[in-house]
């Protein structure tokens, strides 16, 4: 493995958040690291404002096609899936690159949210207390895996919610998955939009649901998502 990596970014009418996105992961993945947006049919012109940074594929509008896609069309060694609005740090390449140097098959970031106010400060402790403690995390926290690694474990499967889920529980059972220190700072938006606290609530809720067998396409319908690649208010992650 020569430590190559590949960037897959789903999307769905992320015109606002892609472009910055893009430029912040080219600088902190380096000039040699593949950028792909997988589209879902976006009516804003998301494809063509991407395409200036990255290669840009189509998709049917679910996320976990949307990642699938982007992971069987990628090149790299090393698959980092990244939503439409969360900026990596730079140095994630390093810490990607050691983490898996030193024996982790897969990984994530340390989840942040980019705005201020405690609640947000609490939140980010809570979410990365539970990745430490559990060694679980979601999508927004800039997951990563090697090729190998991705394929031994399936892949995220056809879900329009909880295929971040369902793919970090299948990579624990197959390699090591090791946190690292590097910040997956993700927007605020879902809880603008939607509330702090209520949207802290369904998500708690969606995933007890989800924990219980309840299908993901159900949940999404019932939480109003189009199962696509954005990643604001329309997703269950924290």
């Amino acid at each position: 493995m020569d430590g190559t990596i590949s960037a897959i970014v789903p999307a769905l009418d992320e015109r606002e958040e892609i472009e910055e996105t893009l430029i912040r992961a080219r600088r902190a993945l380096g000039p040699d690291a593949e950028l792909l947006v997988v589209d879902g049919g976006s009516r804003d012109g998301t494809p063509a404002v991407a395409a200036r940074h990255a290669r840009v594929l189509d998709s049917e509008p679910c996320r976990g096609l949307q990642l699938d896609r982007g992971a069987e069309a990628a090149r790299g060694d090393i698959l980092v899936f990244l939503h439409a609005d969360t900026w990596l740090e730079p140095g994630a390449a390093d810490a990607i690159r050691g983490a898996v140097a030193g024996g982790a098959g897969a990984g994530c970031g340390r989840f942040a949210v980019r705005t201020s106010g405690w609640r947000y400060r609490l939140l980010e402790r809570g979410v990365n207390w539970r990745t430490r403690a559990f060694r679980t995390a979601t999508g927004d926290q800039a997951l990563f895996a090697t090729r190998d690694a991705y394929r031994a474990a399936g892949g995220f499967g056809p879900h329009p919610l909880f295929e971040d889920v369902r793919l970090v529980r299948a990579l624990r059972r197959v390699v090591r998955f090791e946190p690292i220190d590097t910040i997956a700072a993700t927007s605020s938006r879902r809880w603008v939009e939607g509330g702090f606290l209520r949207t802290v609530l369904a998500h708690w809720a969606l995933r007890l649901w989800h924990a219980f067998g309840t299908d993901p396409s159900r949940l999404a319908r019932r939480y109003g998502s189009r199962g696509s690649g954005r990643s604001g208010i329309n997703r269950p992650t924290t």
